[in-house]
């Protein structure tokens, strides 16, 4: 079982995370690449911001990790990266990683581990719209 969390500033690399979640034994890696749009219903964004409680943050990436393990035991790598501070249309802002023996599970506990990475962790996106207003979206807890 391997797990591998980070909290950055700098651009996320794919092929770093899916080489991190590569495992010999597995039969599939699933990644999951969130990224910046262009608009939110129907409105442009500029660009958007993200913020975090970083140390909280980690802990509930280690706790999402748990679960996951727990809910898919054959799982043998969790992988979440998530970027920091201004990102511009098209930038990556999450990846997710589960390295797997099995497909299916592999992206179940993708899609377990997004979602609830999405409700979970204290981080906070702010959208900046090309008409100059901003506004703090889907902040959780």
């Amino acid at each position: 079982m391997f797990n591998h969390f980070r909290l950055t500033h700098d651009v996320l690399d794919v092929s770093a995370v899916y080489t991190i979640a590569d495992n010999a034994c597995n039969g599939a890696v699933v990644l999951m690449s969130g990224m910046v749009r262009n608009q939110t219903g129907g409105r442009a964004v500029d660009y958007l911001d993200y913020q975090a409680y970083e140390s909280m943050a980690l802990q509930v990436f280690q706790n999402i990790s748990d679960r996951c393990h727990q809910k898919f035991p054959d799982i043998t790598e969790v992988v979440i990266h998530h970027r920091l501070g201004k990102l511009k249309i098209g930038e990556i802002s999450v990846l997710v990683a589960i390295g797997s023996p099995h497909r299916a599970e592999a992206f179940e506990a993708c899609r377990y581990a997004i979602d609830t990475l999405k409700t979970d962790a204290p981080i906070w996106k702010k959208e900046f719209w090309l008409d100059g207003v901003s506004s703090w979206v889907n902040c959780p807890v």
